[in-house]
């Protein structure tokens, strides 16, 4: 499919749904896929990076999965902490119904699946994970970004996986010229040309 599609708030492929099995919080699982939607036949490169370098996420408060796709990102948050709320979100409708439903037959009951505008503005989420979409382009991209990282808790983290040939570098340096001076904006590894990205917000002094 073509790219544009996954980001679009209704793709104009038809729906076809199918089950994939994939590897999700170390057991094999069986989910509900479709085209249209990013990565549709498997958990994607930049995602299995990040999904293997990341540290567990927080045990309990909210966490955000920033264009959850099928959902494996928010799917194995909620497996790793069951007592958190994990928030996903997409601007595709397709990829929505399909992390909700995907969640459901799972027995996660802690995914909230949305359209980001129906988040509450005032929720800040002690970790954030993101494989962002990076081909909607750089001002989107960083409209994107800049809506959700800003509302890290005091003392959390969000960790980004990004293509080295697709602009790492230069995003965290922006990313940490948006920031507060008091923020951490690192590198913390490069696998497979993907650059695994860390941004702390410390605890309030």
């Amino acid at each position: 499919m073509s790219s544009e599609h996954y980001f679009s708030a209704q793709p104009s492929t038809p729906e076809k749904r199918r089950t994939i099995s994939v590897e999700l919080g170390g057991a094999t699982r069986k989910v509900q896929s479709s085209g249209g939607i990013f990565s549709p036949d498997r958990i994607d490169k930049g995602t299995a990076v990040l999904l293997g370098s990341v540290p567990p996420p927080a045990t309990a408060g909210n966490l955000l999965d920033i264009g959850c796709g099928w959902g494996p990102i928010a799917l194995s948050m909620a497996l790793a902490s069951p007592e958190a709320t994990v928030y996903a979100v997409d601007v595709n409708e397709r990829s929505i119904a399909l992390t909700r439903d995907n969640a459901g037959s799972l027995g996660l009951k802690n995914v909230k699946v949305s359209l980001p505008e129906a988040v509450d503005p005032a929720l800040e989420f002690d970790t954030m994970w993101s494989n962002p979409p990076i081909r909607i382009g750089k001002e989107a991209l960083h409209e994107l970004l800049l809506l959700w990282l800003p509302r890290l808790a005091p003392g959390g983290n969000a960790w980004l996986v990004v293509q080295k040939n697709l602009g790492a570098d230069s995003l965290q340096k922006w990313i940490a010229a948006q920031l507060p001076g008091s923020w951490t904006v690192e590198r913390t590894s490069t696998d497979k040309a993907f650059r695994t990205i860390r941004i702390h917000r410390p605890l309030e002094a």
